[in-house]
């Protein structure tokens, strides 16, 4: 059975409204132990679009399923051309103030873990260390048939070499670095396989439709379970990949404090949600606490 991303969540009349006061995540993070869960909303500002805030990605974009991906050549033609194409742009983004304040906290041990819903890899070009990448990375790529690991940077320099004067124009670029072209624009794209088996290639992400490793998912509830608070960063919460973490923390007893603009599915169980920028907020949370936020970091490589 093909399945299908979950596109939006509509959020109930009775949840209590997103506020302006940073007190009660200073006050969490002053106290340590706090574990940060981010999604696609903490690297907007780093020109990543969202999936599912104003404007999000999703209100014109269907993300490329395992099942789709696995089943069909022209499907990972039409993805391969696509992330192609965004590579070019994704991999060029820098972390941003939301990023650096959390690899701040981290530095000054206020951190109990770092978990990410994103692929990006920004957390770590930021400076975060020991995070877990709840989906994988785009930076890496395995080959289904023989399992073998290698760098995005090799597979682009394939592909260069496999589809010289592949310069077409897109629409605009996804949160999972896919850029928008139409099915002529992609036609003549050549697929390169894996150069140790000649199996198939796949980014090392998890698709929509394929399931986070039990291994993963254990280790980010360990680290749950040893948290003093969970700080919610930018994600909307809307799959069950990343809400379980919250209700898990709540059932718990755990504090649970989110910083994202729109209602989140998790503001039930959170005891607030800070409706503002992410850089802005975490940077002044981080001024309240006295520890500086580096203006510019460089990126590590991707």
């Amino acid at each position: 059975m093909r399945m299908r991303p979950t596109l939006s969540w509509s959020p109930a009349e009775d949840l209590p409204p997103g506020t302006t006061e940073l007190g009660p995540v200073v006050s969490a993070l002053g106290s340590g132990g706090v574990l940060v869960l981010s999604g696609a909303g903490i690297s907007t500002e780093s020109g990543i679009p969202d999936y599912r805030g104003e404007g999000g990605s999703l209100s014109r974009h269907t993300p490329m399923t395992y099942q789709d991906f696995t089943a069909s050549a022209q499907a990972r033609r039409r993805y391969w051309a696509r992330s192609h194409l965004g590579w070019r742009t994704f991999g060029r983004a820098r972390p941003n103030a939301g990023h650096r304040a959390v690899a701040a906290f981290g530095r000054h041990g206020l951190l109990a873990g770092v978990i990410t819903q994103n692929v990006d890899g920004l957390h770590q070009a930021a400076g975060s260390e020991g995070v877990v990448e709840l989906h994988g990375s785009l930076g890496r790529v395995v080959c289904l048939s023989c399992g073998v690991f290698s760098p995005r940077r090799e597979l682009a320099r394939r592909l260069e070499e496999a589809n010289a004067g592949f310069e077409p124009v897109a629409a605009g670029i996804n949160p999972d670095g896919d850029a928008d072209l139409t099915d002529e624009q992609v036609a003549n794209f050549r697929v390169v396989p894996c150069a140790d088996c000649g199996g198939i290639l796949k980014p090392d992400v998890v698709f929509f439709g394929e399931a986070v490793p039990p291994s993963r998912v254990e280790h980010c509830r360990s680290l749950v379970r040893q948290a003093a608070s969970l700080l919610v960063l930018g994600s909307s919460l809307t799959v069950m990949s990343g809400l379980r973490f919250v209700r898990q923390a709540a059932e718990a007893g755990t504090p649970v404090l989110i910083v994202n603009r729109d209602a989140t599915r998790g503001d039930r169980h959170a005891v607030t949600r800070v409706a503002l920028p992410l850089g802005t907020a975490l940077t002044t949370a981080a001024g309240r606490l006295g520890i500086p936020v580096a203006d510019e970091v460089t990126a590590r490589a991707r």
